[in-house]
């Protein structure tokens, strides 16, 4: 019989990563989510909401 090895790589407990950027949280007031929902449906692709926020802040401040 040959011996039993233990693993020592155990799984981190949540939800795994999806990104390499920093993460925010921004609370928005009911009207600004309304603002904002509205902006998306103007848009031909209707981007998720989290997409919507980065090209609004695209096209208000420049970064490289």
């Amino acid at each position: 019989m040959s011996a039993a090895t233990i693993s020592d790589n155990k799984k981190k407990m949540g939800r795994p990563a999806t990104g390499v950027g920093t993460m925010i949280g921004v609370r928005l007031q009911p009207n600004q989510l309304a603002a904002l929902d509205r902006w998306i449906a103007g848009q031909p692709d209707k981007p998720s909401r989290p997409e919507a926020v980065r090209r609004i802040l695209a096209g208000a401040i420049k970064y490289e």
